[in-house]
C-alpha cells in the first residue's frame, strides 16, 4: 500500500483564554493520499483554519504527529520544518497575496528562486504554469491589471510552482463569482490530479463539495464525515 502524503495522528491543539483552555483539536486524525481531494466544511470558529495551519506546519500542536511523506515533521527544528514547507507544501488562500510590484510571471517564479532555482529556469516554469491556467498572455501584467479570477489563478500557479506533495487551500474561491469559482476550481483540480498531489480544501461553498473525494467536518475537535442536511 502506498505511503500517505499527509498523516495527522492524535493532534491536540488548544488556546489559552481568560476563561481557560479552549480545545480546538482533540485527538484529531487525518490521512490524505496522493491524488486525493478532501474538503473541510463547518462554521467559522470550528477549527478549520487551525487544522490547516497545523497540517501546513504553520502552527505547532500541543501533542500528536504531523507526517508528510513519512517524515515526522514535528521532530524537526524550525529550520527543518521551514525547508519541508517550502519543498512539499503549496498554499492557496481566499486573498491571493500576490506581490503588487511584480508581474504575474515573477510572482509565480518567486518560490522557485527562493528554493534555489536559476532565474531563467524559474521564469520558464512560471510561464508554463500560467499557460496551464489559461493566462499565456498575462505573465507580464501586474496584479492590479488583472481580474479577481485571474489573480487567483496566478496564486494557484504560484502554489504549484515547486511541485508540492500537499496543497492546502483555505477558502480559495471565497471572493469569486460562481462562474469564476467553477473555472478556477476546475483548473486547480486538473493540475493537482496531473501532479498526483494531495489536496485539503476548507470552504463554505457547498457547491464545491461535488468535486471532492471526501468531505469532512470538525465535531468536538475531531474529524467526522460531513452529512449535509
Amino acid at each position: 500500500m502506498a505511503q500517505p502524503v499527509l498523516e495527522l495522528r492524535d493532534i491536540d491543539r488548544y488556546y489559552k483564554t481568560a476563561a481557560g483552555e479552549l480545545h480546538v483539536l482533540s485527538g484529531t486524525n487525518l490521512q490524505l493520499n496522493a491524488g486525493e481531494l478532501v474538503g473541510l466544511v463547518g462554521p467559522s470558529g470550528s477549527g478549520k483554519s487551525t487544522l490547516l495551519h497545523t497540517a501546513g506546519l504553520l502552527e505547532r500542536p500541543e501533542s500528536g504527529k504531523v507526517m508528510l511523506d513519512g517524515i515526522d515533521c514535528l521532530a524537526l527544528d524550525d529550520k527543518g520544518r521551514t525547508a519541508i514547507r517550502r519543498a512539499k507544501i503549496g498554499f492557496v488562500y481566499q486573498f491571493h497575496h500576490l506581490l503588487p510590484e511584480f508581474n504575474a510571471a515573477d510572482n509565480v517564479a518567486m518560490p522557485l528562486m527562493i528554493a534555489g532555482t536559476k532565474q531563467s529556469a524559474a521564469r520558464e516554469k512560471a510561464e508554463h504554469l500560467l499557460g496551464e491556467m489559461g493566462l499565456d498572455e498575462r505573465g507580464h501584467h501586474q496584479p492590479a491589471q488583472m481580474s479577481g479570477g485571474e489573480q487567483q489563478r496566478v496564486a494557484i500557479a504560484r502554489a504549484l510552482a515547486n511541485d508540492p506533495r500537499l496543497v492546502i487551500a483555505d477558502e480559495p474561491t471565497g471572493n469569486l463569482d460562481p462562474g469564476t469559482t467553477e473555472r478556477v476550481f476546475a483548473t486547480l483540480i486538473k493540475m493537482v490530479r496531473d501532479e498526483g498531489a494531495a489536496v485539503l480544501v476548507a470552504t463554505h461553498n457547498l457547491s464545491l463539495i461535488r468535486h471532492m473525494d471526501r468531505v469532512l467536518t470538525l465535531a468536538d475537535g475531531k474529524l467526522v464525515d460531513y452529512q449535509p442536511d
